[in-house]
């Protein structure tokens, strides 16, 4: 796995009136979050397939709600020891969890299944005056292989 990255399997409790889910406790991280945000992706649409993008200070903690949604995160910072290391993680629907993401490694996501809904709990609030995103062009992965739901 990817210096930095992580994945905590998270646990769904059901009773009779529904289902009760705990996505992040800030006592299980590093990081205090500043902001949370959702958003969205129509299956088979990739957030963005001709870019990965990667922050410079932020650290993303993701989690898909609904849906499906399978995410990429690449390692190009010069100095990690996995530089070069790709990860793929499938979460949502029967698989739910949460996937830390570092600053400076590069990330997307593809909804697998309907209309993907991610939870992203980020430890800076984002500025629209000077925002913390940097996008590459995808020459990484490639996001029409077949996949398997």
């Amino acid at each position: 796995m990817i210096q930095g990255v992580s994945v905590k399997q998270l646990k769904v409790i059901p009773d009779d009136r529904g289902r009760l889910m705990e996505i992040f406790r800030v006592s299980d991280n590093n990081i205090q979050p500043a902001q949370v945000y959702m958003t969205t992706a129509y299956e088979g649409v990739v957030k963005d397939k001709h870019a990965f993008h990667m922050h410079n200070l932020q650290t993303d903690n993701m989690c898909c709600i609904k849906g499906k949604m399978k995410i990429v995160i690449v390692d190009t910072r010069e100095d990690s020891p996995t530089k070069g290391e790709i990860n793929e993680f499938v979460l949502g629907d029967e698989n739910f969890g949460i996937v830390t993401i570092p600053p400076k490694v590069l990330h997307a996501f593809k909804s697998l299944k309907g209309e993907s809904v991610v939870i992203n709990v980020i430890n800076q609030e984002y500025s629209h005056q000077d925002p913390d995103e940097i996008r590459v062009d995808n020459k990484y992965y490639d996001w029409d292989k077949e996949e398997k739901l």
